[in-house]
């Protein structure tokens, strides 16, 4: 029987969660949008519209590569704080030593239910394992996760910008990019609700606005 299978085993998580596509997608619009948030109902020409989209979309690609780089080099180095921790412990002979470093990584929020015979427990398995890696590695899915983030905020271009190649009247490109905007923040803001547990409706408002305010923001702020 393979180990998926087993009782005990975990189902496998997705590279990114819900808060991280979340995150991600908002990110794309919101530097989407400033592209286009300062369009007047004047602006013509016939290579307008796809100016726009190219220039909207250089700058996701280019911010896209860069969050997905730093997303690479946050991971590493977390990892690398922990592998460190578990060598640390693994050296230190004084068990209470080992108990306080522990604590000392521990979230404030966890630490009043987590007792140090808990912590004791967790000191002795990592103390007697025998698979920890020389150092801190890289696997496949953190570059899957980093690949998914440049792929988000690209795509997360066309719904913004891509009115304004399809519909030559301005005005109405503009009206038809707002719109799509505003249904994908909604969107968002119902599925991070969901999945934080509060009502999706009224997360998918609040992140509306929040949306809307934050584009003003940018904008105003030369962005």
């Amino acid at each position: 029987m393979h180990e998926e299978n087993s009782p005990g085993a975990r189902a496998r998580e997705p590279v990114l969660d819900t808060v991280d596509r979340v995150s991600e997608l908002c990110f794309g619009l919101f530097m989407a949008l400033t592209f286009v948030g300062t369009v007047s109902a004047a602006t013509g020409g016939e290579a307008a519209g796809r100016k726009m989209l190219y220039t909207a979309l250089g700058c996701n690609l280019a911010w896209g590569l860069a969050d997905a780089v730093m997303y690479l080099v946050r991971t590493i180095a977390d990892r690398a704080r922990r592998h460190a921790l578990a060598l640390a412990i693994q050296r230190e002979r004084d068990a209470a030593a080992g108990v306080r470093a522990l604590r000392d990584r521990l979230s404030a929020t966890l630490d009043p239910f987590i007792s140090d015979d808990d912590l004791e427990s967790i000191r002795k398995r990592i103390a007697a394992s025998a698979s920890l890696p020389e150092r801190a590695r890289f696997v496949r899915d953190d570059f899957l996760a980093a690949l998914g983030i440049f792929i988000i905020i690209v795509l997360s271009t066309f719904p913004v910008a891509a009115p304004f190649v399809l519909v030559k009247h301005v005005p109405t490109a503009l009206l038809i990019s707002r719109v799509l905007t505003l249904a994908m923040l909604f969107c968002c803001g119902f599925a991070l609700g969901r999945y934080a547990g509060w009502r999706g409706w009224k997360a998918g408002l609040a992140m509306t606005t929040l949306g809307v305010l934050l584009t003003m923001a940018i904008i105003v702020l030369g962005g």
